[in-house]
């Protein structure tokens, strides 16, 4: 987990990863035709009989989360969890604000735009004016 040392990445993808990926893409697609397939909408609901949308929900999420399992066994699935545990781990180097500084901070920016769009605006009625009386002559 040192961020500082950069690991060489093998960018080839093994033929069993390919099927990895095809097998979760397959998961994913079959939860959302389970999805429309057996929906009270559908012509079929008479002849297969209509899913509630609560198992037709519970479907969809079966299928992301079989494909996100079978990713999560590729090659770059391990990428992702190393990505994301590093991310965990500098997230708990980061100090955060107390909600007094918080506050204080958000009412900087606060005025700052109000400042800003003040300036601005005053910029914008300027240039209209004299760009007016320029045309005007």
């Amino acid at each position: 987990m040192n961020s500082k040392i950069e690991h060489s990445k093998d960018t080839s993808t093994s033929g069993g990863d390919l099927v990895k990926y095809v097998a979760a893409a397959l998961l994913v697609l079959a939860g959302l035709f389970v999805w429309f397939w057996f929906s009270a909408d559908s012509g079929r609901a008479a002849q297969l009989g209509a899913w509630t949308a609560q198992i037709r929900a519970l479907a969809v999420i079966a299928g992301l989360a079989g494909g996100i399992a079978v990713f999560m066994l590729t090659g770059k699935g391990r990428d992702t969890r190393e990505f994301l545990s590093e991310s965990r781990f500098e997230l708990r180097k980061v100090v955060w604000p107390t909600r007094q500084e918080a506050i204080r901070m958000t009412w900087v920016v606060i005025v700052v735009v109000i400042i800003l769009s003040l300036l601005l605006g005053g910029f914008d009625f300027v240039i209209q004016k004299l760009t007016q009386l320029f045309l005007s002559r």
